[in-house]
């Protein structure tokens, strides 16, 4: 046992300083959270008389009771695109990780209580990276949709590229990986093709309806006139034009076949059986983990410290600890699952980089996953680093990053700046999951180090052209502050999250629970042997 024996004074004012600035930032994005499902709520009295049940409801039952449910992407599109007080925010989509009769799934469910459930561009890519996640960790989507399609506003600067989540669910069928979608109001247009590329199809009586072209489209198109129904009925679907393959009878029907459907797959039926696992908890509180990021993100802490409180019985065996201690390295097991730790406690140096890359090419060959706990200024700069070889050595250092071929789960804990989030397995180097802590930071830079590049630029050209006025000196001055202000709006946790730049942001004291989740959704994925085909299921 090599066991971590923390440094933290816990009733220090500096602590209790660090912790009250991240529980007021917790408290911020669940407050978003709780206000986007609030301000959606309250238009579902009139959709419950027409016989529709609310998103979270239909949720509720699809998923098991009493299971772990981890969502994803909740503030996506957080005032970006048309969401101008922050209660549009989660892309119209409810998406995460749960059980459906005894099966981990990848879920999806319109929000159709937002916006319609309308699809705007960062709502497609939460939803194309929700089947990505599916096909990465072979878990079958369940979408219970009820969309009003593309959101025809904004639909002009995605379309291009909008064909993307269809090809995703090709791939995902000819991989083996079965989809099941149930229908629960009108799918239109492209918004028709995605129940229809789904494995398993499921319509509601009287309530489904699936064509390219509706009532009004028809007659203006070719002057045909026809119902709903006929056009593109649930039963017309089940019986005629056989696209459909279950037909239910209410919302709570569609979602119980889809529930049947799912345990008849037999998904679990070759998977290994593990033992139950006995492990220790950290000898230190979960909730401590708010005290460590200090208020100024200037002032340097150690990752020991988080490691302590999410590791088991906070036992870590540190990597070559005494060459370069700026970048830690180590082994240790959450909830039993071992894991290689990669942390920083200093800008990342040409040693740091040596050391994390022979690091991973370790865990590489033990098939061990790797943590990426990330708080780095980037790379370190100036005349020795260079001639110490920084730039061969972080090369090394994100090719094996990339390269490795064992899962990678990465926590943005405070700072991820410039090529240090690309060593650090930022959203670039396609980790297996990204999550990020309140207060924490992305970006190219520090917002005051932008403005001053920029600064110093524009100030030698003005040299070069002669005397510098005061007017001119204001100028500079405004372009600084104005540098200073945009980059500092488009780097923090809300900035990032809304922009799917990570898969949500969390509380620091359940980052343990969450990595554990994360690991054992890895494992089974690793573990499962699935039947591929070249095409996909045809629907004939």
């Amino acid at each position: 046992m090599a066991v971590i024996e923390s440094q933290l004074d816990a009733q220090s004012d500096a602590f209790k300083n660090n912790a009250k600035l991240m529980t007021t930032a917790v408290d911020e994005f669940r407050g978003i959270e709780r206000r986007v499902i609030e301000t959606a709520q309250a238009k579902a009295p009139r959709y419950v008389k027409k016989g529709f049940i609310p998103p979270r409801e239909r949720l509720s039952l699809l998923l098991d009771a009493g299971m772990p449910f981890l969502e994803l992407s909740t503030l996506c599109g957080y005032m970006q695109e048309e969401d101008t007080d922050g209660s549009g925010a989660g892309g119209s989509c409810i998406t995460g990780i749960g059980y459906i009769a005894g099966v981990r799934c990848m879920v999806s469910v319109d929000d159709y209580l937002t916006k319609g459930g309308s699809i705007t561009p960062l709502g497609g890519k939460k939803r194309l990276r929700m089947s990505t996640l599916a096909m990465e960790n072979k878990l079958p989507l369940i979408t219970l949709a009820q969309s009003g399609g593309g959101n025809l506003k904004l639909i002009g600067d995605f379309f291009g590229e909008s064909a993307q989540s269809f090809a995703q669910q090709c791939r995902l069928s000819a991989a083996g990986i079965p989809q099941v979608t149930v229908v629960h109001g009108s799918a239109t247009a492209g918004g028709a093709y995605q129940p229809t590329l789904s494995d398993y199809l499921i319509l509601v009586r009287k309530q489904s309806t699936m064509y390219l072209a509706g009532p009004p489209l028809l007659k203006a198109a070719t002057g045909e006139i026809a119902t709903d129904e006929d056009l593109g009925g649930a039963e017309m679907h089940s019986e005629i034009a056989g696209t459909n393959d279950y037909l239910a009878e209410n919302d709570a029907d569609g979602i119980r076949i889809a529930r049947e459907v799912t345990q008849k797959l037999g998904w679990n039926k070759k998977q290994r059986l593990h033992a139950e696992v006995s492990y220790q908890d950290p000898l230190y509180a979960a909730e401590e983990l708010r005290g460590i990021v200090p208020e100024d993100s200037k002032t340097p802490f150690d990752m020991r410290e988080v490691i302590a409180r999410i590791a088991d019985g906070s036992d870590f065996l540190e990597f070559k600890g005494d060459f370069d201690n700026g970048t830690l390295c180590g082994h240790m097991e959450i909830q039993g699952q071992p894991c290689g730790v990669i942390g920083n406690n200093s800008p990342i140096t040409a040693k740091g980089a040596a050391k994390a890359a022979q690091f991973i090419q370790l865990c590489e060959q033990s098939g061990t996953p790797l943590l990426f706990l990330s708080n780095t200024t980037g790379f370190l700069v100036g005349t020795e680093p260079e001639q110490a070889g920084i730039i061969k050595h972080g090369a090394k250092f994100i090719q094996a990053v990339v390269n490795c071929t064992v899962p990678k789960v990465t926590i943005i804990v405070s700072g991820s700046y410039g090529a240090g989030n690309y060593a650090m397995a930022g959203r670039g180097m396609a980790p297996r999951f990204l999550f990020a802590w309140p207060r924490s930071v992305v970006s190219v830079m520090g917002p005051a180090q932008a403005g001053s590049v920029l600064r110093q630029v524009a100030e030698a050209k003005m040299a070069r052209l002669g005397e510098i006025t005061d007017h001119m000196r204001a100028s500079v001055d405004a372009m600084e502050k104005e540098t200073i202000e945009a980059m500092e709006a488009k780097s923090n946790a809300l900035a990032n999250t809304a922009r799917v730049w990570d898969d949500g942001i969390i509380d620091p004291a359940d980052t343990r629970s969450i990595v554990a989740f994360a690991l054992s959704v890895c494992r089974e994925a690793d573990e499962r042997t699935v039947n591929t085909n070249t095409f996909g299921i045809a629907r004939l």
